[in-house]
């Protein structure tokens, strides 16, 4: 009875390891000043794998020492940044059918850079976390000990549209003053192309909102009390209103839900963006056909609590043979 045994052992483990293969795989980006392998990207990695059995998981990194790999989240070329993450993944056997992707704050609009330049292999699902989608127009305040980033905010106050800031400092690649758009389109090295937002229409990349468009979902976070991202309503794709387009209308059924409060500066929702009602990324296509998702999560930036647990059940984990 032996043989039998063992084929019927190899067997089952056939069958096991066709389930597994079967499970969608899930790549991570984590947000400034972390890292691939710090504590709570291990924590949340394995939480994951509990909650998806069989779940192949990848934390992306720029240097696998973890604090060249948390430099690298303050100092470096994002435009670069992508590049070497393309190529990553790329390499790894496990993703090569596609995979979703889930994104921590400056993590999130880098994937989405990855998914209109690269996309290969794809990304199914891609769910962002508090990421800056249409930039900051304040720089996030430092943690009293935080000498790395206190030193990276001073250098890119001095001149955040400078051409070495473009070059070497991350946050600036992101920022999006509304009082100085026609500065951050000229001299912005990494926000203002994949928002394709370019001085000369023709210049626009029409790949961009192609492989936007391709996304099953795009499941935006917005965390309630984010004070550190501002404004807060650019996870959503909101932004400040710049000073002369103040007459903008902002009412309407199609409007993206937004957040308001006394005091606080108009913001402009995804959906009378520009961007989005012009289609520069296929952003509108995609929540046309019932792509995009917004979510809201209490508390300050990246406080997830269990936020994300519903999420992950539901857009990550998947088969990929239902692609």
């Amino acid at each position: 009875m032996l043989p039998s045994i063992v084929l019927f052992a190899g067997f089952v483990n056939l069958v096991s390891s066709a389930v597994v293969n079967d499970v969608r795989p899930l790549v991570i980006w984590h947000g400034l000043g972390d890292t691939y392998a710090s504590p709570g990207m291990v924590r949340f990695e394995n939480e994951v794998k509990e909650m998806h059995p069989g779940v192949f998981v990848h934390s992306i990194f720029i240097d696998e020492d973890p604090n060249v790999d948390q430099r690298a989240t303050f100092y470096g070329n994002v435009n670069q940044q992508i590049v070497q993450v393309a190529q990553q993944l790329a390499e790894i056997p496990e993703l090569s059918r596609g995979f979703d992707a889930i994104g921590f704050s400056q993590g999130g609009q880098f994937l989405r850079g990855y998914v209109e330049r690269n996309n290969s292999p794809p990304v199914h699902n891609l769910i962002t976390f508090g990421s800056q989608h249409m930039g900051v127009s304040d720089l996030p305040a430092c943690k009293p000990m935080d000498l790395l980033c206190q030193v990276a905010r001073r250098a890119a106050n001095s001149g955040v549209y400078s051409e070495w800031a473009q070059e070497h400092l991350v946050q600036a690649q992101y920022f999006r003053d509304p009082q100085r758009l026609s500065q951050y389109i000229s001299s912005g090295s990494f926000l203002p192309d994949i928002n394709n937002e370019v001085l000369l229409p023709s210049s626009r990349n029409a790949s961009y909102a192609d492989n936007l468009a391709s996304l099953n979902k795009l499941i935006l976070v917005l965390f309630l009390q984010d004070k550190t991202v501002v404004p807060k309503e650019s996870a959503w794709f909101g932004s400040e209103q710049p000073l002369e387009d103040i007459a903008i209308e902002t009412s309407g059924s199609d409007q993206t839900p937004m957040l308001s409060s006394p005091n606080t500066k108009d913001i402009i929702p995804m959906r009378l963006q520009t961007l989005y009602r012009e289609d520069w990324i296929g952003l509108r296509q995609l929540d046309e056909s019932g792509g995009i998702e917004f979510v809201a999560c209490q508390g300050e930036h990246m406080q997830i609590g269990d936020c994300w647990k519903d999420l992950v059940a539901k857009w990550v984990g998947g088969s990929l043979s239902a692609n």
